[in-house]
Formats: structure tokens, sequence, C-alpha cells
């Protein structure tokens, strides 16, 4: 699959796990309607993936740091006491696409013309949703 399909193809998963209420919730949030909520997922999806690209393109360390991420949220989920420190940290690939937020939100912002904060607030409501699609795609691999 090539990358672009592959990002268009998560860009439509993280619409469909965010569903009509909570893409009507992220629109009001991003103070447009839902076709501009729908723009800025695919804007965010497109940034954070080609994000992950870059670092892991940076050298070893960057490699490492993305491959890491990635492994974990591959991961089957762990049970009882020891997900308590899952949920403290967020996890290694939440750790990385919250440290790209901020370029992530100023780009998106640039694109679509939308105020950056309110961008930014729109891609923290869509960081867990990211996570929960490539949780899920991981599952399926399993």
């Amino acid at each position: 699959m090539s990358e672009q399909s592959s990002e268009n193809s998560l860009e439509k998963d993280v619409i469909d796990e965010l569903g009509d209420d909570r893409l009507h919730e992220l629109a009001g949030l991003l103070g447009t309607d839902p076709s501009g909520a729908q723009d800025v997922v695919g804007s965010t999806v497109s940034a954070l993936s080609g994000g992950l690209r870059e670092r892991a393109d940076e050298g070893p360390e960057g490699a490492r740091e993305v491959r890491d991420a990635i492994a974990e949220a591959e991961a089957p989920p762990l049970q009882g006491v020891a997900t308590l420190g899952g949920l403290a940290s967020g996890g290694l690939l939440a750790g990385l696409l919250a440290k790209m937020s901020r370029p992530v939100a100023n780009a998106v912002a640039k694109k679509t013309g939308l105020p950056a904060a309110n961008v930014a607030r729109g891609i923290e409501m869509l960081i867990p949703v990211v996570l929960a699609v490539m949780s899920k795609r991981a599952a399926r691999k399993r």
C-alpha cells in the first residue's frame, strides 16, 4: 500500500472512530463546520504521519524511538496492575505524538486558516483517537 493510500485509509479510520457526534464537537472546538473539521483531521493525520517518518529518518536514535513507540502500540494490552504505568504515561507513541502536536498545529492552522490555538485544542482531542485507531489496526494484524 502506498504512503498516500495508507494516510487516506488512516484518515478515514480516524473519522469513522470519531463518529458524527465527536466530529461535530471537533468542528465546534475548531470554530468551523463538519467539513472543515474533516479537513483538519486529514491535514493532522498527514502531518503526524509525516512527522513520524521524519523523526525515523533523523538517524538511529529517531528511528529507534519511532520503532519502539510503534512496537509498544502493537503489543497486546497489559492486564491488571501492570496497566497502571501505561495509563499514567500514555505510552511512547502518545508521548511522541504529543511532542509533535505544536508544530503540527501550526502547520495545520496555516494550511486551513483556522486559529492555531483552536487547532491545537482539536489535535489534543484527535491524538487519543489516532492512538485508538492505530491500536485497533495493530490488533487486527496479530
